[in-house]
């Protein structure tokens, strides 16, 4: 009889315990997006400032592009780690911790005298990153267990993971022309300290959420090394070629490295991912369609900036501007659209129509002409991309961390940021490069006029652009069918969408026992 009473316990008391709301989990929303935000905006914000910086810490054209590359690097060789480490350590000591390392790395940033001080905080900021992104989503994905409430939460999310980027294109350029580039990088300050403040007041951690199981250093390693060698090896692709020995010796060795990660975790008892979470289909297709749909969203996003303001002329804070009907459609997608309906639909049939709108919305800016009308050709494409983008994000975003093990919350949540990461780094350097090469065919079999090579040059650049954004239209279509045809779940955060692993989740604990009075 004892024993009869100890299952009924564990199989239906405690789950139901651990299923009340966190009283604090509007409030818990509110830092975790803080955090989230200053994350995001720090990924563009810096941009609009690097020639500043450049100049003033006299940096040469060769080593600028490390103000970008290393914090790429960190944050995206160390994403994996980092999901791990919010795992082991807890999601609120590791989000408060990163929130706390990436304020003191941005000071450092801010106060740079000179080039190695610049590099050294963008990579310090990378790794504190890399620790803070998954286990923001994580807490997101453990606070908020009522499928109406998870879909509010993970549309703000969402709206503010995928919008933040042109935001902080327009808060840099008004930091660097109003104030200095140095508040590019103080600006992060006050975000971290309220976050964090915030964070350690009203976030209470979720129970049994931890994996005290020992870190796997040869997984740590061996994934670490095999992502910086991806992340850099398309760095490289685009400053030096895809043919250079150095791309090639790159992409090799992380193909290598990473199957060798592949393997390794497979035999590892405890390993640093486990592929119960990439195994699952619907958890496997949402990364790749993701993944997919960021390398069209991010090369798009690269050469509208490019057009703006090298071809039509416009500022960096007009440039900001320009991109702002993209966010607020962006919003509206994730908040509105995904969010009311992903409790009342399947994930796919949220997403795949939804990177089917974000093709349509490139295929759109592939008329881009050099004197290209603003409100005929660009506003209409822009919306349809926040839109698309914005109604696919949301599920797909709550889909990859639903039905995971508590366990294995913190690396579900890393293999979101790794998609996104490595999906930005993969269409960055492509597409950049496919749009270089069509615009050098293009001048070269053009001749400029008499005094026509300025309107030559811009031409050969609109051509490279829309060269690229075509494939851009390939790749986001893809990331559709994809989406169609691999994922299968129903609603993100209904009980039907929870795989096989959650329920061996309940198995596995030990069982609590309870004397009957």
């Amino acid at each position: 009889m004892f024993r009869s009473i100890t299952k009924k316990t564990s199989a239906a008391s405690r789950p139901a315990a651990r299923g009340l709301p966190d009283p604090n989990r509007w409030k818990a929303l509110v830092f975790i997006s803080l955090a989230q935000l200053m994350v995001v905006l720090d990924a563009t914000i810096v941009n609009i400032a690097l020639p500043s910086a450049q100049h003033d810490l006299h940096i040469s054209d060769a080593n600028k592009q490390w103000v970008i590359t290393a914090y790429a690097l960190a944050f995206g060789g160390l994403l994996l780690f980092g999901g791990r480490l919010a795992d082991l350590w807890g999601r609120k000591r590791a989000f408060v911790t990163g929130l706390t390392g990436f304020a003191l790395a941005s000071a450092l940033g801010g106060a740079a005298a000179n080039e190695a001080m610049l590099f050294s905080s963008r990579a310090a900021q990378g790794l504190f990153g890399a620790m803070l992104a998954p286990s923001a989503l994580s807490l997101l994905a453990t606070t908020f267990t009522d499928a109406k409430e998870r879909a509010k939460a993970f549309g703000v999310f969402g709206a503010i993971a995928g919008g933040g980027g042109a935001v902080g294109l327009l808060l840099g350029g008004v930091l660097t022309e109003y104030l200095d580039w140095r508040w590019t990088f103080f600006v992060n300050i006050p975000f971290a300290v309220i976050a964090a403040l915030g964070a350690w007041l009203v976030i209470r951690e979720p129970e049994g959420g931890r994996n005290r199981s020992p870190l796997d250093v040869p997984g740590v390693v061996l994934s670490t090394l095999g992502l910086v060698s991806l992340v850099y090896g398309f760095t490289r692709a685009e400053t030096s070629g895809w043919s250079a020995v150095s791309t090639i010796g790159l992409l090799v060795a992380a193909v290598v490295l990473l199957a060798t990660f592949a393997l390794v975790e497979s035999r590892t008892k405890a390993p640093l991912l486990p592929m119960r979470v990439v195994a699952d289909r619907n958890r496997g297709g949402t990364y790749l369609s993701l993944g997919l749909a960021i390398i069209g969203m991010f090369g798009v996003f690269l050469f509208m900036t490019y057009y703006l303001q090298v071809v039509q002329g416009y500022s960096a804070i007009r440039t900001g501007f320009a991109f702002l009907p993209m966010v607020a459609a962006f919003v509206t997608g994730s908040t509105q659209i995904g969010a009311r309906l992903v409790t009342r639909l399947p994930a796919r049939a949220l997403m795949a129509p939804g990177f089917a709108v974000a093709a349509v919305a490139m295929l759109l800016l592939t008329r881009l002409s050099v004197g290209a009308s603003y409100p005929g050709v660009i506003l209409p494409g822009l919306v349809l991309l926040g839109l698309g983008m914005g109604t696919a994000f949301m599920p797909a975003m709550a889909l990859a961390t639903s039905g995971v093990q508590p366990r294995d919350a913190g690396v579900a949540s890393a293999m979101v940021n790794t998609s996104q990461q490595v999906g930005g780094a993969i269409g960055t350097a492509l597409l950049n490069t496919l749009a270089a090469s069509a615009t050098a065919t293009y001048l070269a079999s053009h001749k400029a006029t008499a005094g026509g090579a300025q309107l030559l040059q811009a031409r050969g650049l609109v051509h490279g652009y829309t060269h690229a954004i075509w494939v851009a239209v390939a790749i986001e279509a893809a990331a559709s069918l994809i989406a169609l045809f691999a994922v299968t779940a129903g609603r993100p955060g209904s009980t039907r969408v929870a795989s096989s692993d959650q329920d061996a989740s309940v198995q596995d604990e030990p069982e609590i026992p309870v004397i009957a009075h």
